[in-house]
């Protein structure tokens, strides 16, 4: 039971640090709480993570999906994330010790793949907040996502439902379908908040 109170803690210690980066840094973390557990499960589990031999995470946040992708990857994967977020960094550090997490945008994803001794990646997944982003960030991350995956590489990334209706969320998803042959679509899940659902796609 104690145990289980020190988690809980943690927890609510973990969220109000989200949502005080959020405050600060709205356009740039674009939610207000983690993603929930059902959300987290299912962008992992369309992973297929005990298949790939690499993956890289962009906007870990405070580690959740990290946390579900650490279970899942088998020891020989190259994992890593990227958070351009101090704080965050730390946050996803602390859930997640054995985590190697750079402090560095995920524009230069090629440049750690090289250190870790990798061309390229097998699996992207990602929780920028997309629909915040203008348009020529979403440029340069989507070029990004192209040149550091391998041919049948996999790109999967969120959306919340509220969100679709801005400008900037129309303009990524029309930059998606134009990068990937093949673009699916998740059941939305409404339990998170607010509800989202993913996006995943395969590079051919």
């Amino acid at each position: 039971m104690r145990r289980e109170n020190v988690r809980a803690e943690n927890e609510l210690e973990v969220n109000l640090k989200f949502l005080t980066q959020f405050l600060i840094h709205p356009t740039k973390i674009g939610a207000i709480a983690p993603s929930n557990d059902k959300l987290c499960d299912m962008m992992t589990e369309l992973a297929e993570l005990s298949e790939i031999s690499s993956v890289i995470e962009f906007g870990p946040g405070t580690g959740v999906i990290t946390e579900k992708i650490l279970k899942k990857i088998s020891k020989e994967t190259t994992f890593f994330a990227m958070e351009i977020n101090e704080t965050l960094v730390e946050a996803t550090k602390q859930r997640c010790p054995d985590a190697t997490v750079y402090l560095a945008s995920a524009t230069s994803a090629k440049k750690y793949l090289e250190i870790h001794g990798e061309q390229g990646c097998d699996c992207i997944i990602s929780s920028l907040p997309w629909s915040t982003f203008s348009d020529d960030l979403q440029d340069d991350l989507m070029e990004t996502v192209m040149d550091v995956l391998k041919p049948g590489g996999k790109f999967l990334t969120y959306a919340y439902v509220p969100g679709l209706v801005f400008p900037s969320a129309i303009r990524f998803k029309k930059k998606l379908n134009e990068k990937f042959d093949k673009v699916n679509r998740s059941k939305i899940v409404w339990t998170n908040f607010p509800p989202a659902f993913i996006y995943y796609a395969e590079k051919t």
